[in-house]
């Protein structure tokens, strides 16, 4: 079986066994994909390693791409390792990060992951903690109740792909004649987050390189969070967050 679900924020009730009673079910050899946002490598407290060792514990394997509300400093601390066709970082054994670019042969069927985004909650900017006005504007901008990120604390560049992360995506899509089963990112093509935002997102480069990937590959569903919203568009787009949706 193979299970998927929006943007965890680095809470994890929903997969309690009363909110999924379906893993009763299932192995290791089982998977529930998070489709970005993850936030389960942000800080290193205990409660966050508790919370990491309740993951581990379940009784399937946890999987995730990245999003835009992720620690990149700690997660790029975890060693790249091969699995099932692409790279993977093992947070725990059994939760683990798809990186970007891959495609992964999990149960038969081919997943291509391509997890980041644009933060749409940086109107007021992004701090720089180092510059002497830091906290006068922090706490300035705190009290206004405004939308803003701190650099390296709540916000970083890498919640876009790098360039060498593109090529890389571009290189495992043309090893698989640019056929997939599944296609797993955290947000959506160009025209798709027209609809689902109506035309209030601005696009992006990676949006734009998704529009590319939704014209040139040939794929069964696609399936993304990032827009806290539940919804099927376009019958292949499956929009999550809080659900929790049988894939395979």
């Amino acid at each position: 079986m193979i299970y998927a679900t929006g943007d965890t924020h680095g809470s994890f009730q929903r997969f309690q066994v009363e909110n999924f009673p379906e893993q009763t079910g299932m192995t290791r050899d089982d998977y529930v994909i998070i489709c970005g946002d993850f936030g389960g490598v942000w800080d290193g407290s205990k409660k966050e390693k508790r919370n990491l060792d309740w993951l581990e514990n379940l009784p399937f394997t946890t999987l995730f791409v990245s999003g835009n509300h992720e620690n990149f400093d700690r997660l790029a601390r975890y060693p790249v390792e091969e699995w099932c066709g692409g790279k993977i970082q093992r947070i725990r054994p059994h939760v683990i990060h798809l990186t970007r670019g891959q495609v992964f042969e999990l149960q038969g069927h081919t997943f291509f992951t391509m997890g980041g985004a644009s933060s749409h909650d940086i109107d007021y900017g992004i701090l720089d903690p180092k510059a002497e006005d830091f906290e006068e504007q922090y706490w300035m901008l705190r009290r206004m109740g405004v939308p803003f990120r701190v650099n390296h604390r709540s916000w970083w560049r890498q919640e876009l792909p790098s360039e060498a992360e593109y090529t890389e995506a571009q290189c495992s899509l043309e090893r698989v004649d640019y056929q997939v089963d599944y296609i797993i990112t955290h947000c959506a093509p160009n025209s798709i987050e027209d609809i689902v935002g109506e035309g209030g997102y601005v696009h992006d480069r990676l949006t734009g390189f998704l529009e590319e990937v939704k014209e040139k590959v040939s794929f069964h569903q696609w399936l993304f969070g990032h827009y806290h919203k539940n919804s099927v568009i376009d019958d292949r787009f499956v929009l999550l967050w809080e659900q929790i949706i049988r894939v395979v």
